[in-house]
């Protein structure tokens, strides 16, 4: 049995930590703030109830994994539900589609909506991410990197330097269909100029196992994580803040805190790497994702019908979530703005057609440095700057022996189901006790 100390309480932490106790490790996860669940949480104003970070996510079978292999299975937790259709996208000609998820019949006929033969571009499209996934899968998300041995396909795949912007101009000469292959990683903080190809497999993923959800909110899925991590006898330390690691003898030996230190024969450090000196200078070359603006309302009245997500293009690029928490007869919305925004984010949105602001009943904003400030750092994880940032990333392994990364800045990137996978890939690493 090992002494594991997990650093960091967001979904990526709760999930290793869940892992390891299962194998029988002796596991204290620290957190800094006074909850778990980092951006699975949910925020709560008059009655409304909103989730604070994702609505929704992809790959679900990573997520039945770790309920399956941590203990109980996922069914008898949590009702996670698929999107029907995962999201509609609107454009300034006015034109829109929804977009279905899980069928590839589905979305040829959704996108031959906007135009004779986009339908079969976009499918093709989509098909061209199928070998890329099945490599990734199989050599980087499945399996701990290891650069002496990694498959030349899979080096060739990360060090690729053409950008997704210039697959996505090349590829579709509408530029709708552009924005649509785009918007996840743009609404992240990217800009697709500096992604690589191989980032835009979401779509992919969408198109083959579908989105989804939990009713009520995915803040659902941390609370039952938080109860996960009890029923396995984790160490949970709330209110502590990790300030460095300590390092003895070539060997990480304890993590520092305000407190004192926690002894460790293995530290898995499941947030940003810039917060412990001792790590930071072995990402240097890596910048944060920043949040988009959040605006949480409740609405009463005339409510716009819409889908679970509208995606409006434009300038600010917006995103209205409508699937949270609220009384009868009334609504939450969470409306996302990315780009310029130099107005109101409710304003912009009614500048494109979707005006609601006679409807508010409660309302709270969230500014990036709001949300950083919240959770520590960034969930959104690591800004994409080329092909080297999927090197430049630390995971599983680090440079300093017995210390991992899981979580949103890890080596699989951010996202619920990327974050689940850097989970499964420590405990390969860490074993059985």
């Amino acid at each position: 049995m090992a002494r594991v100390v997990v650093v960091g309480g967001g979904f990526g932490g709760m999930a290793t930590a869940a892992r390891l106790a299962k194998l029988g490790h002796d596991v204290t996860l620290l957190e800094r703030a006074d909850h778990l669940g980092g951006a699975l949480t949910s925020v709560e104003h008059d009655g409304f109830t909103w989730d604070a970070g994702p609505a929704s996510t992809l790959l679900p079978a990573v997520v039945r994994d770790l309920f399956r292999k941590s203990g109980r299975p996922l069914e008898r937790e949590l009702d996670l539900q698929p999107l029907d259709p995962v999201r509609e996208h609107r454009f300034g000609d006015g034109s829109s589609v929804r977009v279905p998820g899980g069928s590839r019949a589905a979305q040829l006929a959704a996108f031959e909506g906007l135009g004779p033969g986009l339908g079969q571009q976009w499918v093709d499209h989509v098909a061209s991410y199928g070998e890329a996934w099945e490599l990734l899968r199989k050599e980087w998300f499945e399996r701990p990197f290891d650069a002496d041995v990694a498959p030349r396909e899979l080096v060739d795949l990360l060090g690729r330097r053409e950008s997704l912007d210039k697959r996505l101009r090349r590829t579709f000469r509408d530029e709708r269909l552009r924005l649509v292959a785009g918007h996840r990683l743009v609404m992240a903080g990217h800009e697709l100029r500096n992604a690589p190809v191989h980032a835009g497999v979401d779509i992919y993923l969408e198109q083959r196992f579908g989105a989804w959800t939990v009713p009520g909110g995915l803040a659902a899925l941390g609370a039952a994580m938080a109860a996960r991590l009890e029923l396995r006898g984790v160490t949970v330390r709330t209110g502590t803040e990790a300030l460095d690691l300590v390092v003895r003898g070539g060997r990480v030996a304890a993590v520092r805190t305000a407190d004192g230190e926690v002894g460790a024969d293995h530290v898995v450090v499941a947030i940003d790497p810039r917060r412990l000196p001792a790590l930071a200078s072995y990402v240097r070359r890596t910048m944060p994702a920043m949040p988009p603006v959040v605006c949480h309302v409740g609405l009463a009245g005339d409510i716009p019908d819409l889908p679970h997500e509208v995606v409006v293009h434009g300038d600010p690029l917006l995103v209205v979530r409508t699937g949270g928490r609220a009384p009868d007869g009334a609504a939450a919305w969470t409306v996302l703005g990315r780009g310029r925004i130099a107005e109101d984010v409710l304003l912009a949105l009614a500048r494109q057609g979707i005006d609601v602001r006679r409807q508010v009943v409660a309302r709270v904003d969230r500014s990036p440095r709001d949300l950083v400030e919240a959770w520590g750092g960034s969930p959104w994880g690591v800004l994409w700057q080329g092909p080297r940032t999927s090197r430049d990333r630390l995971g599983p392994r680090t440079p300093i022996p017995g210390v991992l990364t899981a979580g949103a800045h890890a080596t699989t990137g951010s996202g619920l189901p990327f974050a689940g996978l850097s989970a499964a890939l420590v405990a390969a690493v860490v074993g059985r006790a």
